[in-house]
């Protein structure tokens, strides 16, 4: 009797052993996803923590696209601020420091009570934390917004061989065959041939890009015809240039037009 309960006593205690490795070993399969992708169990979340590289939202207070120097340029890159734009400050809490400043020629904006700081060639974020820092010696923990009130308008320039060489408004999707002709149309010297697109970079480097206007209308070929972007300079030469770098140093455009047109 006594071997009886022994015998069944260590039963019990191996069928509960087996049991313990049974549940842990279960466990252990469900979280390593034996054969599978672990980011593939989050397919079926959204916002900023679903997916993987493919799904993530992006980057909170980033512009789309890669700054790469090319015709295409940054894809919806964030404003900068420039000279002459206005700016409207609004403080939450403390409304009388609320006040519009416009960005002065050096680039600088007198704040109330908390002196200069650089506002040219910052996005909005960037010139909003450059406040918010500027009166912390002020007030504590400072929320502030700020709106952007006036700008200079988006433009590109037209030169040499056109009707009406200039500087003009980009108001809407334009092309550079539509510029030639808001510019008033080709001379009769026009090399449209070899219509210059110059792009700038940036403060030093320029993009080029030659257009065959005559062979685009001829051939009725507008699909290869350029959409500018602010900023941009289109030159209709008198001459053929034999030549031209892809990439330019901004003094090396005196070559072919006036620096003073870009």
């Amino acid at each position: 009797m006594k071997r009886h309960f022994i015998v069944a006593g260590l039963g019990t205690i191996a069928s509960f052993i087996l049991q313990c490795c049974l549940a842990a070993f279960a466990q252990e399969g469900q979280s390593t996803n034996w054969g599978g992708n672990k980011e593939s169990s989050r397919a079926g979340l959204t916002g900023t923590g679903a997916g993987g590289s493919g799904t993530t939202a992006a980057t909170p207070g980033r512009a789309d696209g890669l700054e790469k120097p090319s015709l295409g340029g940054e894809r919806r890159p964030l404003y900068r601020l420039r000279t002459s734009d206005v700016v409207e400050v609004t403080f939450t809490m403390s409304p009388e420091f609320n006040q519009t400043l416009t960005i002065q020629p050096d680039g600088y904006v007198a704040l109330k009570d908390a002196g200069m700081v650089t506002g040219e060639g910052l996005t909005l974020p960037e010139f909003t934390e450059a406040v918010r820092q500027a009166y912390r010696g002020y007030l504590h923990d400072p929320e502030v917004a700020i709106a952007l009130k006036d700008f200079e308008r988006p433009y590109f320039t037209v030169g040499g061989e056109v009707g009406k060489p200039g500087k003009y408004e980009l108001r809407s999707d334009t092309t550079v065959a539509e510029a030639v002709q808001i510019a008033g149309g080709l001379t009769s010297q026009a090399k449209h041939s070899q219509v210059v697109l110059f792009r700038r970079v940036n403060d030093d480097l320029v993009e080029t890009r030659l257009l065959n206007l005559k062979k685009m209308l001829k051939e009725n070929g507008l699909r290869e015809d350029a959409h500018l972007r602010p900023g941009d300079l289109v030159f209709v030469p008198q001459n053929t240039i034999s030549k031209i770098a892809r990439f330019i140093s901004k003094p090396s455009m005196s070559m072919y037009v006036s620096s003073t047109q870009f």
